[in-house]
């Protein structure tokens, strides 16, 4: 999971990737370091070509408020540089997982 300090670098890749997560969270947050990790495995086992990237709201706060970030955790999926899902707080990994399979099939998989 690469980690994202800086708006422009992520405003480039909300543009330059087919998909990417975005999981929004903060070192004194145990949720958000809890799930990074499942998630991480999850998404690198079912949907190998989406980009994974964090971003640390106590060392980027510039990003996180930018991007409408006001509780951790928050997750954000884009596909062709639109925002498909978001979720705060309280989220089913699996139900994440599951919103992401036709998209990611669509874009990824069409011949």
């Amino acid at each position: 999971m690469k980690k994202v300090r800086s708006l422009e670098a992520l405003n480039q890749l909300k543009t330059t990737e087919k998909g990417l997560l975005i999981l929004f969270g903060g070192q004194q947050c145990s949720v958000c370091q809890s799930i990074q990790p499942k998630l991480m495995e999850r998404m690198t086992q079912q949907y190998p070509k989406m980009t994974l990237v964090y971003v640390d709201c106590h060392t980027a706060p510039e990003v996180c408020a930018q991007n409408g970030v006001m509780s951790l955790p928050t997750l954000q999926v884009f596909f062709d540089g639109g925002c498909f899902i978001e979720e705060v707080r309280t989220f089913s990994l699996q139900n994440v997982l599951s919103k992401i399979q036709r998209p990611y099939q669509l874009l990824f998989t069409a011949t």
